[in-house]
């Protein structure tokens, strides 16, 4: 065995994967003396996800040499769902299989094989953003909702003062504004899904907080960092662009 993990506060793991395997079907991650990372782009190409927990957010962490994982998101969600909240657990990999282990009352133990195929991680792309502002998880997700009302985009607009968001659908409208105190310098906006948005912000229960990088129709960055600041999880969404 080279690679082995027990975690205590398994809702880091399933908080994590209840957004990721809303968007990604297969997902490859990667381990190493360091960390547990994860890197993978949705089938439609529009949204990349990356992850990263390093070793100090477990309770035990082992990785003799780098690992490569390669599972279907779908099933691994499955299991991680009947992982009760006292359960510790434990990540751990054969020649064939992800075994994940529920320690409680019992000890359950599930096997995913593992998906042996050619696959290089993708990259994200660099991008330098003009607007960032930081700004609790739940004012997005209700704005999500508000918006879901009347239609499936949104727009964020951001300017000196203000975070807004708003859409305008056939039956109406609706906006939120949001005083952000960022030292913002130019006014930026751009139109987003909202059931894009909405799968990426399940990862909310990951962090109670977000970080939102914003630019004249680019891509939006949506970054969530646990509280001890040793695992994070960042999300890039194309923009959706109307046609004139």
């Amino acid at each position: 065995m080279t690679f082995r993990l027990e975690l205590s506060d398994n809702n880091i793991i399933k908080n994590a994967f209840e957004s990721i395997h809303k968007i990604v079907d297969e997902i490859t991650m990667t381990a190493d003396s360091e960390a547990l990372r994860l890197n993978c782009l949705s089938r439609d190409h529009i949204t990349f996800i990356t992850m990263e927990l390093q070793k100090t957010v477990f309770d035990e962490y082992e990785c003799d040499k780098p690992e490569k994982i390669m599972i279907d998101s779908t099933e691994f969600i499955k299991i991680l769902k009947k992982c009760k909240n006292t359960d510790i657990l434990e990540l751990s990999t054969d020649d064939s299989n992800l075994i994940t282990v529920f320690k409680g009352d019992a000890t359950r133990t599930f096997k995913l094989g593992l998906i042996d195929m050619e696959y290089d991680n993708p990259q994200p792309p660099l991008i330098q953003y003009p607007s960032e502002i930081r700004l609790s998880s739940t004012i997005i997700k209700d704005c999500l909702d508000d918006m879901a009302i009347f239609s499936d985009k949104i727009e964020f607009i951001v300017d000196e003062d203000y975070l807004i968001v708003r859409t305008d659908g056939q039956m109406g409208d609706a906006e939120t504004k949001y005083i952000h105190g960022e030292n913002i310098k130019e006014v930026s906006r751009s139109m987003f899904s909202i059931p894009r948005l909405t799968d990426i912000f399940r990862a909310s229960k990951f962090s109670k907080e977000c970080c939102i990088c914003i630019g004249d129709d680019m891509p939006i960055k949506v970054t969530f960092t646990l509280p001890t600041n040793d695992g994070q999880l960042n999300y890039l969404l194309a923009p959706r662009l109307e046609e004139e």
